[in-house]
């Protein structure tokens, strides 16, 4: 029997009706078209992109307050306690054990489970405090001590998960096991494009100044998982072609480029009648952003038309490639033409010794970088609707690992409290939420788990987590999970 007449004999009522994705095909190039000025469509009434007509291909379940989210993930769990959490009585304690009482039996990582002690290390660092609502912070980010009124903070986040790997997942797919979409694919999923050029969520891993000890990272934490993989994010690099394999290749003028990928889009949308499977239409759009890239990111990646008053909001970093500041300011150029879901990753926050000879560069890696990004969203209007995130995958211990002198200690892995903040898109400016014992071991008021995190996180984008979902073997999955979330109303204004 011919090998496509009996797969359609059995293929399932789903696959069937997947068939129907050509229609998804047309949907898109009418798009285009319409782009073009070839074929108009009223403006949808309600759409919360502003200026983007395009309705959500989810719909939505409450009345947005952000369109774009940028994630700034750093990498290795940065200490609480040397940041935001304030914890002067320490100083009384240095060297003496951590009580038995405080730790309760917690499961240690394998790194100090075989400490024969476990001696109090307060931070070296001297705080103050900013702003109308008095927040504590280290002498190691004064510029984010400036803007302290219009961030919300986060002192009470809390993780099941003791090493990276799970907890980094955990973090950014709602679960500790590989496989999952991430929050960014949610997201393209949910609120689709904004424009035609450039992907819906680009990720970019941005090059620490201090490389002392490099936490591993992988791709699979802005993969799509189950979703369609359209939805996965795209890599922006910082040496070398920004995204691999969109430039045509040498002697290959662009006409001829472009006779190709017609013909293979005919085949392609000839194996897609055929076999009805949904991934081959990712191909074919993905093909055709590929092209439309070739001239929208070097245009985006070009930043030599910026003023200096940029370099001298997010520093003088900002104009190596690569760069966390750099970066940013690539953020902000995205977020300008649309882009979505941004996605940095800083590493080298995994401070298990010599923290007081890292945490230099680390702040300093980020400090005015953040400020800079937080007061150009806010001149340019654009951070009424930019939620930005800060924060790690989860905190450190108040006692040291190994060594521990006044100058110099480590901190192992910490999941039962850990600070983050957020910046813009619906969250609350100012506010302080949630509180830990004067250990900073325990949270002793509001606690935030991760899933509670991205609860309000999908709620602020317009979404109930619960009615968010997508089926996929035989079950309605969720950002959040099975286990029970709740959106933490007090975060938003």
């Amino acid at each position: 029997m011919d090998p496509i007449r009996e797969h359609e004999l059995f293929e399932t009522r789903r696959a069937l009706f997947r068939r129907g994705g050509s229609v998804a095909a047309a949907s898109g190039l009418m798009s285009l078209l319409a782009r073009d000025g070839l074929f108009s469509t009223p403006a949808l009434a309600g759409s919360p992109t502003g200026g983007d007509d395009r309705q959500p291909p989810v719909p939505l379940h409450f009345a947005p307050k952000a369109k774009r989210v940028v994630f700034l993930h750093m990498v290795g769990g940065p200490s609480q306690m040397d940041l935001f959490d304030y914890k002067p009585v320490m100083n009384d304690w240095y060297d003496k054990d951590l009580p038995e009482s405080i730790r309760s039996g917690q499961r240690l990582t394998t790194m100090t489970s075989g400490q024969a002690r476990f001696p109090i290390a307060p931070s070296k660092y001297k705080f103050a405090q900013y702003g109308q609502n008095g927040m504590w912070v280290s002498e190691m980010l004064p510029h984010t001590a400036k803007m302290v009124d219009d961030l919300c903070f986060v002192r009470s986040m809390q993780t099941e998960d003791i090493n990276h790997e799970p907890a980094m997942s955990r973090m950014q797919t709602g679960n500790q096991l590989p496989g999952k979409p991430c929050i960014g694919s949610w997201i393209s999923y949910g609120l689709g494009s904004m424009n035609d050029d450039l992907p819906t969520f680009v990720v970019m891993v941005a090059r620490p100044t201090n490389r002392e000890q490099i936490q591993a990272i992988s791709a699979r934490l802005w993969s799509s998982g189950f979703l369609p993989g359209e939805h996965a994010g795209v890599s922006l690099r910082s040496a070398g072609d920004p995204i691999l394999y969109i430039q045509n290749p040498q002697g290959v003028p662009v006409g001829v480029r472009r006779e190709m990928l017609d013909g293979l889009n005919a085949l392609n949308e000839l194996n897609l009648r055929q076999m009805g499977d949904p991934e081959t239409h990712t191909r074919i759009g993905q093909y055709e952003l590929a092209f439309r890239m070739q001239a929208s990111v070097p245009e985006l990646t070009n930043t030599a038309g910026e003023p200096e008053s940029t370099y001298q909001l997010y520093g003088e970093e900002a104009r190596k490639p690569g760069t966390f500041a750099a970066s940013l300011l690539l953020t902000r150029r995205m977020l300008e033409r649309g882009v979505r879901f941004v996605q940095i990753y800083h590493n080298n926050w995994d401070h298990h010794g010599n923290l007081p000879g890292r945490m230099a560069y680390q702040c300093k890696d980020v400090d005015q970088p953040c400020y800079g990004f937080i007061q150009d969203l806010k001149r340019t209007g654009m951070l009424d609707d930019t939620l930005v995130i800060w924060g790690g995958e989860f905190g450190r211990t108040i006692y040291s690992q190994g060594g521990l002198s006044h100058d110099n200690y480590g901190r192992d892995h910490h999941p039962r409290c850990f600070t983050m903040w957020m910046a813009g898109g619906g969250s609350k400016a100012g506010l302080i939420h949630g509180e830990t014992d004067e250990f900073s071991y325990n949270v002793v008021k509001d606690p935030v788990q991760i899933r509670d995190f991205h609860a309000t996180l999908l709620r602020l984008l317009g979404y109930d987590h619960e009615r968010f979902t997508y089926r996929y073997q035989g079950l309605d999955q969720k950002l959040t999970s099975v286990d029970p979330a709740h959106v933490v109303k007090e975060l938003m204004a």
